[in-house]
């Protein structure tokens, strides 16, 4: 099952290093990233695999939203269905 992670927030060293170290300790695989930054905006969309992940996806949601607050970060997951449903209108 794949899912679409965002992460939103200040640019700084080390987003992508903490937000990829975090979902390989959980077992998820990246699939795609696409990451820009926006004056000094960091904003970056991934597409992960969590059929293996070791947590639940609750767990997965409110340990990356847990990181995110951790970091000043916004970092939300959806599963790709509900993140496709909302982005097609």
């Amino acid at each position: 099952m794949n899912a679409i992670i965002t992460v939103i927030g200040r640019d700084r060293v080390g987003i992508l290093a903490a937000v990829s170290t975090s979902l390989a300790e959980r077992n998820v695989n990246i699939l795609d990233v696409t990451q820009t930054i926006l004056q000094s905006n960091f904003t970056m969309v991934m597409m992960v695999d969590v059929a293996g992940c070791s947590v639940s996806f609750k767990e997965l949601a409110a340990d990356l939203e847990e990181l995110g607050r951790g970091m000043e970060l916004s970092i939300r997951i959806q599963r790709e269905e509900i993140f496709d449903a909302m982005h097609s209108v």
